[in-house]
C-alpha cells in the first residue's frame, strides 16, 4: 500500500485488531494512547466515549507529527463505555468490580457506547458515536460464580466480553454487535472510506 495510505490503530486491544482484520484491514502500527480515562464530574457516558476517543486520536497524531514513516497516516481511535442509565461501569480489574458490574447488569438492559475518532493525513478530525442496547438474562448464582471464576471479565468494560462466555447471557441486542466487542465495523469502514482510505483494496485478493 502506498505511503499516503498508512493506517495506525490508537489501541493495543487484540479485540480491536481482530475486528479490523475481519474487514480486511491491517494497521501498519498499533500505538496505544495512554490517557486519563477518569470520567469528569457528572459526565454523560456518551460524552465520555466521544471525549476519550478524540483524546486518544489526538495524542497519537501528536506523537507521530514529523515521523518520516507514519507522519502521514490515517489514525483511528475508539473508546467503549458501558452504562446503566447515566451510571458508567468501570473496566473491571479486580473481582469486586466484576461482581458488582454483573449483579447490576443481571436481568436488565444497559447501553454500550463507542466513540470513534479518525484523524486524516491532512489533520482533519471526524467523529462518530455508536450506541447499542443489550439486555442480560437474570443471572443465577451458579452462572455468576462460574463466569467470575473464568477470569474472562478482566480488563473489560462492564465486566464482561460478549464474544466469549457472556454471549450466553444476552437475551436481546439492538444495534451493532461489533460495537459491543469494541469497534463498530460498519461505521469504522464508512469513516475511513469517506476520507479516501482504500478499505476494500484487499478484499478481492483475500477471497482466493
Amino acid at each position: 500500500m502506498s505511503d499516503q495510505h498508512k493506517l495506525v490503530l490508537a489501541s493495543g486491544s487484540p479485540r480491536r485488531l481482530a475486528l479490523l482484520g475481519q474487514i480486511g484491514l491491517e494497521p501498519d502500527r498499533l500505538l496505544p494512547a495512554d490517557v486519563d480515562e477518569t470520567p469528569l464530574r457528572a459526565e454523560h457516558p456518551r460524552s465520555l466515549a466521544r471525549r476519550l476517543s478524540r483524546l486518544k486520536a489526538e495524542k497519537v497524531a501528536g506523537e507521530l507529527k514529523g515521523d518520516a514513516e507514519l507522519g502521514n497516516s490515517y489514525i483511528i481511535a475508539a473508546d467503549t463505555v458501558v452504562a446503566v442509565g447515566r451510571r458508567i461501569l468501570p473496566k473491571a480489574e479486580i473481582l469486586d468490580d466484576a461482581t458488582s458490574c454483573l449483579r447490576l447488569l443481571s436481568g436488565r438492559s444497559h447501553r454500550v457506547y463507542t466513540g470513534l475518532c479518525l484523524v486524516t493525513p491532512k489533520g482533519k478530525i471526524r467523529q462518530e458515536l455508536i450506541e447499542t442496547r443489550v439486555r442480560f438474562k437474570r443471572l443465577s448464582r451458579e452462572e455468576l460464580e462460574s463466569y467470575l471464576a473464568s477470569g474472562e471479565w478482566r480488563g473489560k468494560a462492564g465486566g464482561y466480553a460478549i464474544q466469549g462466555l457472556a454471549g450466553g447471557f444476552v437475551v436481546k441486542l439492538v444495534g451493532s454487535y461489533s460495537n459491543v466487542v469494541g469497534l463498530p465495523l460498519y461505521e469504522t469502514a464508512g469513516l475511513l472510506h469517506g476520507e479516501g482510505y482504500p478499505v476494500y483494496a484487499n478484499w478481492q485478493s483475500s477471497a482466493h
